[in-house]
């Protein structure tokens, strides 16, 4: 399955080491992840000279040719909340994972769009069951 993996990186990195956990369990799975950059602790570096309109062309274009969008929403992002609206708009199955215990829009929490799974968890095992279980499941609600 393509995946579409969409995190924080100018809300802050805080939660990098979970993205790199969860992109590579995926990976590992067989997925072909269509944003595994995004998880790499020297993200900076890597996109820190793109235009702004190559970012989001390149990154619009990865949500359409993706099947799923996996987002880890913990750390409060308008990339993250752009990217899982284009997705859903366009049919595609979207699962927001986010820390228990951490403050998430309720515009992500409340949705009820068809496709949308939002899904909280503690400890890094539970994150990756949850992931597993959406793309499973056909890319449903966990």
């Amino acid at each position: 399955m393509r995946i579409y993996f969409s995190c924080s990186i100018t809300g802050g990195r805080g939660d990098q080491p979970a993205y790199a956990a969860l992109v590579a369990h995926l990976q590992a799975a067989g997925h072909r992840v269509l944003t595994a950059h995004l998880a790499s602790p020297d993200l900076q570096g890597q996109e820190g000279g793109l235009e702004p309109e190559a970012v989001y062309d390149r990154d619009t274009a990865w949500v359409r040719e993706a099947d799923a969008v996996v987002a880890e929403v913990s750390t409060p992002s308008h990339g993250v909340g752009f990217e899982v609206a284009y997705a859903l708009h366009r049919a595609k199955p979207v699962l927001c994972l986010h820390r228990r215990g951490a403050r998430v829009s309720r515009m992500i929490t409340g949705c009820r769009e068809p496709g949308m799974a939002c899904a909280e968890y503690g400890t890094e095992a539970e994150m990756l069951a949850l992931a597993d279980a959406f793309l499973a499941g056909g890319a449903s609600r966990p």
